[in-house]
C-alpha cells in the first residue's frame, strides 16, 4: 500500500499546481517519463543483447547493491533477453569526473542504457557546474550513438530527507531535472519510498541493524545503504519506474537539440599523464611491477610517481578546464603549480582520509580559454603535516614508515579542449 500510494502521489504529479513548468521542476517525483527508454525496452522485448551502463558514484559501485539487484531483475522480467552490465562507479567522484571517463569506461563498450547517478556527490556543488558537466554526459552520449538511451536517477543521503519530504529537491537533483527536461530524458527518485518509511517512524537512516530490530535501517553511515534495505528500495522504485517506462512509444525521431549551456563539457577528454612532458625522474608503474598501481589497477592501466622534490610534469594546453585525475594516500606529498600570470598554488595530496591509497582528482583555476595555456606541475620540497591532517579526523599514523615518502602521482590529464605538443 506505501508504494501505491507514493506512486500515485509522487508519479502521477505532487506538482500539478504549479504554472510554471521551470518551477515545478524543482519539485520531487517519484519518476518523469519525458521521452522514455524506447530503444532499450525495443531490444528487450524482442529479445536482443542489450548492455546497461551504471555511471555513478560509490552507490553505484557497491557490489550486490541497486545496480546488481537491478540487471537481475531486468533478466527475470525479460528472460529470452541477455542482459549484461558495464559498472562504472566509482566513489568519492561527481559528474565532473564523470564526464571525462565516459568515453573509455563506459561508450567505448556500447551499451544500450546508461544509468546517470550523481546526485550525492554533487550537491553542494554549484547548479551551474552540474549543468556543465552533465550536459556534457549527455551531449557525449547522443553523439556517439542517438539510439542509446539515458536514464537519470537521483539517490540520496539522511540529510538530503528534510527538503524531500517537503516534497522540494536538493539542489543537485532540481539541477540535473533542468537538464533532463532539456533533452527529454527520464528521472527517477529511487528514495522516497525511503523518505516515507522515515516520515512514519519505520525506517532510521544510520545505525546497525541489530541494534534496532523493530525498525528498518537504512544504511550504516547515512549514505552507503545496506543492500538488504536500502538498495533494496532503490531497486524497487526503480522497477516500478521501469514498468511505465517500458510503455512509452518510441515517438518522434530523436534529435540533439541546441546546448542548454554553450560552455558545457561535451569536448572533455581523458588523456593518459604518460603524454605529458616530464622532468625529472618519473617512474612509469604498472599493476605487475607496483602496489599502489595493482591496488589502483581499475582506476589506471598505468600511473606516473615521482618522489624527488623539483620533477615536474610540463601541460601545455588549449581550453577552459584542465586537471589531474591522480592518487591520494599515506605515501604522498604536494604539487606546487605554476602558471603564468599567478602566483605559485600547493596542491596537497594528502588528506584525512589518505591512511590508505585511493583515486582522487582536482582542477586548476579556470582560464578564459583564449590561447595556449601553460601549466607546470612540481613535486613540492615540503610535504604536508600529516600528523595535523590525520588528527582532524581523529586519525594517527599506524606505521611512520607508510607515510615518510611524500611522492606525487598521475594517471590522466583532464581536459576540456587538447593538449598541445
Amino acid at each position: 500500500m506505501i508504494r501505491f500510494c507514493l506512486f500515485l502521489f509522487l508519479g502521477l504529479g505532487i506538482c500539478t499546481t504549479l504554472t510554471a513548468q521551470s518551477d515545478s521542476l524543482a519539485y520531487a517525483r517519484y519518476f518523469r517519463v519525458r521521452q522514455g527508454l524506447p530503444h532499450f525496452f525495443s531490444r528487450l522485448k524482442a529479445g536482443q543483447p542489450v548492455r546497461i551502463a551504471y555511471l555513478g558514484g560509490s552507490i553505484t559501485e557497491a557490489g550486490g547493491g541497486w545496480r546488481d539487484q537491478s540487471v537481475d531483475w531486468f533478466r527475470q522480467q525479460y528472460p529470452k533477453a541477455t542482459v549484461s552490465q558495464i559498472a562504472a562507479g566509482i566513489g568519492g567522484t561527481g559528474s565532473d569526473l564523470g564526464v571525462f571517463r565516459l568515453q573509455s569506461q563506459v561508450l567505448d563498450q556500447h551499451p544500450d542504457l546508461v544509468f546517470v547517478e550523481f546526485a550525492v556527490n554533487d550537491n553542494g556543488k554549484k547548479p551551474e557546474q552540474i549543468h556543465r558537466a552533465m550536459e556534457g554526459i549527455v551531449r557525449k552520449i547522443r553523439k556517439n550513438n542517438s539510439h542509446t538511451d539515458i536514464c537519470f536517477v537521483y539517490t540520496l543521503t539522511g540529510d538530503m530527507a528534510p527538503i524531500l519530504r517537503e516534497g522540494r529537491l536538493p539542489v543537485s537533483a532540481a539541477s540535473m531535472e533542468q537538464i533532463a527536461e532539456h533533452y527529454g530524458i527520464p528521472t527517477v527518485h529511487l528514495g522516497l519510498r525511503v523518505v516515507a518509511l522515515a516520515g512514519e517512524g519505520k525506517l532510521i537512516f544510520k545505525g546497525k541493524k541489530e541494534d534496532y530490530p523493530d525498525k528498518i535501517v537504512f544504511s550504516p553511515d547515512n549514505v552507503h545503504p545496506y543492500a538488504e534495505t536500502g538498495h533494496k528500495f532503490y531497486t524497487e522504485a526503480l522497477a516500478d519506474a521501469m514498468k511505465v517506462l517500458a510503455q512509452k512509444d518510441a515517438g518522434k525521431s530523436r534529435r540533439l537539440p541546441k546546448p542548454y549551456r554553450k560552455d558545457n563539457w561535451e569536448n572533455a577528454r581523458m588523456i593518459p599523464a604518460t603524454e605529458l612532458v616530464r622532468e625529472g625522474n618519473w617512474q612509469v608503474l604498472t599493476p605487475e611491477t607496483d602496489p599502489v598501481a595493482k591496488q589502483l589497477r581499475s582506476r589506471f592501466p598505468v600511473v606516473l610517481k615521482a618522489s624527488e622534490p623539483g620533477a615536474a610534469l610540463v601541460i601545455r594546453y588549449k581550453g577552459a578546464v584542465c586537471g589531474l585525475y591522480d592518487v591520494i594516500g599515506p605515501g604522498c606529498g604536494q604539487y606546487t603549480v605554476t602558471a603564468e600570470g599567478s602566483p605559485d598554488t600547493l596542491i596537497p595530496r594528502f588528506d584525512g582520509f589518505a591512511t590508505y591509497y585511493r583515486s582522487h582528482y582536482f582542477f586548476f583555476p579556470e582560464s578564459s580559454g583564449k590561447g595556449t595555456r601553460t601549466l607546470r606541475l612540481q613535486v613540492a620540497a615540503q610535504g604536508p603535516d600529516k600528523t595535523a591532517i590525520l588528527s582532524t579526523r581523529g586519525a594517527k599514523m599506524d606505521d611512520p614508515a607508510r607515510f615518510r615518502e611524500n611522492a606525487c602521482y598521475a594517471g590522466y590529464l583532464l581536459v576540456v579542449g587538447k593538449l598541445v605538443k
